[in-house]
């Protein structure tokens, strides 16, 4: 009996440690699965065009930095950088503000047709008018050419403010009652109470409005196309152009004559946008990752 007792831990430590050494790998390789393509985006732009044709796949081969020279080269990209930073920063604040007062509104418990306005809402996520109607409307209110066309239109958003409604409705109805009985109205109790009270959801609205806006080029290229719009576009727009003009020259029969000015190669190019592009997002994240995961965990809750 003493030597069968004995033996049973040892033979459950040893599934437990085989069990543990199977999760660690398919972690590991999970891990590796989405990590890798970044380092190779990084290593490769980092790497000369002639090391790129070779194989590029663990370190830089030649460090150079020439394609982030390249990058700097491009004309008005100071300015590209200025907007995709205020596009991203403005528009993401107006979409936070916009979507979550909807939200709190649409969530009052005295809202009359409360039903209807909401259901109105989830309708505009299956129903859509098309482009055409869409930049009629915008040519319409003058928004052509105007830097505000970045941002207005993605002011409110249905899906936002389902997400942001559902986690208000989580609050304790006796917290806003409270701050009814003592005089504060819709704005303050929104300002004062609903915003400070929904920092999760807030944070995840956060991310999902600034990658959106940070990643948006299409609207650049349909609605910014006047002669004094030239320094209105945004950061990928620059860089999707300068990456069709390279491809072009790369492919085009005049060969080496006719990119003689090109110092690296479309895939070099490549490699440095998409690092550059990516980079911001990779670094906000992080820090709000822990109120990402809460919020749209708590704000999938109800329906």
């Amino acid at each position: 009996m003493t030597t069968a007792s004995a033996a049973m831990p040892k033979k459950k430590k040893k599934r437990l440690s085989v069990a543990n050494t199977i999760n660690y790998v398919v972690l590991f390789l999970l891990m590796f699965i989405c990590v890798y393509p970044m380092w190779y985006i990084f290593i490769n732009s980092f790497s000369t065009p002639a090391s790129i044709t070779r194989g590029v796949f663990i370190l830089p081969y030649d460090f150079s930095t020439e394609a982030y020279q390249n990058l700097g080269d491009i004309t008005n990209i100071g300015s590209s950088i200025v907007v995709a930073v205020s596009r991203t920063v403005l528009g993401t604040i107006l979409t936070v503000f916009c979507c979550s007062f909807c939200a709190y509104i649409l969530a009052h418990r005295y809202l009359p047709c409360k039903k209807l306005f909401y259901r109105l809402f989830i309708v505009t996520m299956y129903l859509n008018a098309g482009f055409i109607p869409y930049y009629l409307t915008v040519s319409g209110i003058g928004l052509r050419n105007n830097f505000l066309v970045y941002i207005l239109p993605y002011a409110v958003q249905a899906y936002f403010i389902i997400l942001i409604k559902t986690y208000i409705e989580s609050i304790p109805g006796e917290l806003v009652e409270s701050a009814e009985i003592d005089g504060a109205g819709i704005v303050r109790i929104y300002w004062q109470m609903i915003l400070p009270l929904s920092k999760p959801i807030l944070a995840t609205i956060v991310v999902f409005a600034a990658v959106n806006q940070w990643n948006t080029w299409s609207d650049d290229m349909y609605f910014m196309q006047g002669r004094n719009s030239a320094n209105l576009h945004c950061l990928q727009y620059l860089l999707y152009q300068e990456l069709q003009a390279s491809s072009v020259v790369d492919t085009s029969s005049a060969g080496a004559a006719a990119g003689a000015g090109i110092k690296v190669s479309p895939t070099s190019l490549r490699m440095a946008m998409s690092f550059v592009t990516i980079f911001p997002i990779l670094c906000v994240y992080p820090f709000m990752q822990r109120y990402f995961t809460k919020g749209i965990m708590l704000g999938a809750v109800k329906g």
